[in-house]
Order: C-alpha cells, then sequence, then structure tokens
C-alpha cells in the first residue's frame, strides 16, 4: 500500500460561515430566520476540511484573531481538523449565508477581513518556512485579507520551491498572476480569472486551451484545471489538454464546490494517483459538493460513487 504524502493548506482569511433560512426574503421587513448553523470557513479551511470529509488528513495553518478566532479554533477541534493557529491583533471575520425557502435561491454576504500587520504576515511565512515535517503539498487557497500584499502568495510559492513541496494555489486577480510569475505546480482558475491572468479577452474553448498550453510550456505552471462552471473543467499539463464533464447531480447549493474540487485534487495526488486520475477525482467531490445544502461541502460516499461512476464511463 503506498504511504500518503503529506499536505499543509494556508487560510489568511478564514472566517466563521453562518447559515440559515427564511421563507421569504423582503425588503424592510423583520425577518425571523430558522436556527442558524455555525461551521469554519474560509478557502483554505474548506479544503482541510473537505479532505477530511473524504477521507485524508491535512495541517491547517491559518490566522485567527479576538472572539471569533477563539471560536474558530473550536469548531475545527469539533471537526477533527488539525490545524495551527497563528495570532492576529484584529478579529477573524464572519459571513453569512441565507437560503429563501421559497425560491430556493441563497444570498451570501462576505465581511472584510481583519487587517494585518506587517510583522503578522511575515511570521506567517517565518513559520510556514519552519513547518515539519516539510509538506508534499502545500495549498493556497482563498483570498487575501488588508494588509497582506498581493505577491504574498507568490511569496508562498518561493517558500514551498525552496521546501521541495508542490504548491496549488486556488485564489484571484493580482495575488494569482504574481504567483504564478514564481512558478507553482497547479492552479483552479474559472474562465473569467484565467482571462485575467493571461491578460486576453478569450471566449472559445480552443482558445482558452492554447493558451492554457502556453502557460504550462513557459513552466509557469504544471498543471492547470480552469472551471467551466457546470460545463466542467479544463485540463491542461506537457501531455494532455482534455475537457472532463461533470457527472449530472441534483443542485442543492454551490456553496464550498471549487474548494471540495481543490480538495479532492490534492487528496488524491497525495494518494500517488496520476494528475488526470485526481482533477476526475476533484470533479467528483465538487459535483458531492452541490449536492448538500447549505455549507457542508461534500460527503465522502457521493464523490466516490461518483468518481466510479465518471471512471467507468471513459
Amino acid at each position: 500500500m503506498r504511504s500518503m504524502k503529506t499536505v499543509v493548506t494556508i487560510s489568511m482569511n478564514p472566517a466563521i460561515d453562518k447559515s440559515s433560512s427564511v421563507v421569504n426574503v423582503v425588503a424592510e421587513r423583520k425577518l425571523y430566520c430558522k436556527q442558524p448553523r455555525f461551521e469554519p470557513g474560509g478557502g483554505g479551511v474548506n479544503v482541510s476540511r473537505a479532505i477530511r470529509k473524504l477521507g485524508g488528513k491535512s495541517m491547517l495553518l491559518y490566522a485567527a484573531g479576538g472572539p471569533t478566532g477563539e471560536r474558530l479554533k473550536e469548531l475545527l477541534n469539533e471537526e477533527g481538523i488539525f490545524h495551527r493557529p497563528l495570532a492576529i491583533e484584529a478579529t477573524t471575520r464572519e459571513s453569512l449565508v441565507i437560503s429563501e425557502e421559497s425560491t430556493g435561491q441563497q444570498y451570501r454576504f462576505g465581511m472584510p477581513g481583519p487587517k494585518f500587520q506587517k510583522k503578522e504576515w511575515e511570521q506567517f511565512l517565518r513559520e510556514l518556512s519552519a513547518i515539519e515535517p516539510t509538506p508534499d503539498y502545500l495549498v493556497a487557497s482563498g483570498s487575501l485579507p488588508p494588509g497582506v500584499p498581493s505577491d504574498f502568495f507568490a511569496q508562498v510559492a518561493r517558500v514551498g520551491n525552496s521546501m521541495g513541496a508542490k504548491t496549488i494555489i486556488d485564489t484571484s486577480g493580482e495575488a494569482l498572476e504574481k504567483a504564478v510569475k514564481e512558478g507553482v505546480y497547479l492552479i483552479k482558475p474559472n474562465v473569467r480569472e484565467f482571462r485575467e491572468v493571461v491578460g486576453e479577452n478569450i471566449t472559445e474553448e480552443s482558445q482558452i486551451k492554447a493558451e492554457a498550453q502556453k502557460m504550462v510550456k513557459s513552466a509557469r505552471c504544471e498543471i492547470l484545471v480552469i472551471s467551466l462552471g457546470a460545463a466542467g473543467v479544463l485540463m491542461v499539463t506537457d501531455e494532455i489538454a482534455e475537457h472532463i464533464l461533470p457527472p449530472t447531480v441534483p443542485i442543492v447549493s454551490k456553496i464550498g464546490a471549487g474548494d471540495s474540487m481543490v480538495a479532492g485534487i490534492v487528496l488524491s495526488l497525495a494518494r500517488g494517483n496520476t494528475p488526470r486520475e485526481s482533477v476526475v477525482f476533484g470533479v467528483a467531490a465538487s459535483a458531492a459538493a452541490v449536492m448538500t445544502p447549505g455549507t457542508e461541502l461534500c460527503r465522502r460516499e457521493d464523490a466516490e460513487r461518483l468518481f466510479e461512476d465518471m471512471v467507468s464511463d471513459v
């Protein structure tokens, strides 16, 4: 049996996700919601949570401050996540998701993150450099809070490259552009985010594929997984350029689908599977996530069943 390689996830802007529901969302009226649910949230946090739900393990390195930060630690402990908080002075953010029962629509409210001091994000990089054991895979996911420079994930990639880790970046905008210039193992942009990175207003799949192949050949990343939404993903490596279709599933909530995909990919890679097998498993985990309500992420039994269906259909 192959031993599983180690995974470290990073979340600079975690949150406590509060979710609830109400029959109708009506302006200018007091709305009485159902009992709320509280869960850890934010890019890297959700990747670690999804890895655990899929039967794997990882170590989460994240920033936590104030009463919300303390509550976040408690929630992570309750879920059995192996985590290492780094203290900041400002307070960890919260987010709110309200489902309208009469229509099935979701209203998502993201709050701004805490403002970091220079010494805090610099300490984060030092802690990452000294982490033991050295991770095989390093996943930096989510947004950057105020005060953290836009090249932070590029600096994370530099640390990862120096450690011999394979760095996976899942973010957007300038933070993604600068990380790619540093050189990473894998990125998972959507089409809009990919356009921003290449600086071209491309729309056709053939154009997207051509630009993706250029990026891989330039050694800026080894694996490109471009999310096409309901149409699946475009996977591009030195050897593969393939459109992978998702399975058809009932859509309950799209929250966490992207984080579940990243979790599925990195977990499968850590288990020793090929990049293609891993991306297919990531697509299955993403499809499993949309089948669950609110912010629940994916379920292992759904992801594994969908993966087997996708593999058998080939």
